[in-house]
């Protein structure tokens, strides 16, 4: 008896994402060998930007840092948000069976829009989160005009 078999061009999919990444960290290892950084995974924080009347926000993910791992920078209209999480040695490195979370160094930069006023931007960081208001200039705000009737 012969048994029908559906095709699904999707199947494999993970397995291969897995294949290719594992590959790329391998070769990425490799060519530079003891560099802490592609050791123990260079990263990105997660960042959510939304937007008010009066200013851009932006929050970004930063959990086991203090203000101290991070800076903040604006050059030439591009905002960087820069920093390093540092892997703490609780235990010796060779006891560990799993390492999942990342360390290292991780750089963020964004474009500001022209109507961002970059002399009045302010920064706060509590319970992990990053949190940049970036104020708008005030001819760049929009205008309501009354209309009057006659």
């Amino acid at each position: 008896m012969v048994r029908l078999r559906v095709w699904d061009p999707w199947r494999d999919f993970g397995s291969l994402q897995e294949k290719i990444n594992k590959m790329f960290e391998d070769t990425m290892r490799s060519a530079a060998p003891g560099d802490e950084e592609l050791v123990t995974g260079a990263w990105s924080p997660a960042v959510d930007i939304h937007e008010t009347d009066d200013t851009y926000v932006v929050s970004a993910d930063l959990p086991g840092l203090n203000k101290d791992d991070i800076q903040i920078n604006v050059e030439n209209s591009t905002l960087t948000i820069k920093g390093e999480k540092k892997f703490e040695e609780k235990v010796p490195r060779d006891k560990y069976i799993r390492v999942e979370r990342t360390y290292g160094t991780f750089v963020r930069n964004f474009s500001l829009p022209q109507n961002v006023d970059s002399t009045k931007i302010k920064a706060t960081f509590r319970d992990g989160i990053l949190n940049l208001t970036l104020p708008k200039k005030e001819e760049s705000k929009p205008k309501k005009i009354a209309v009057e009737v006659n």
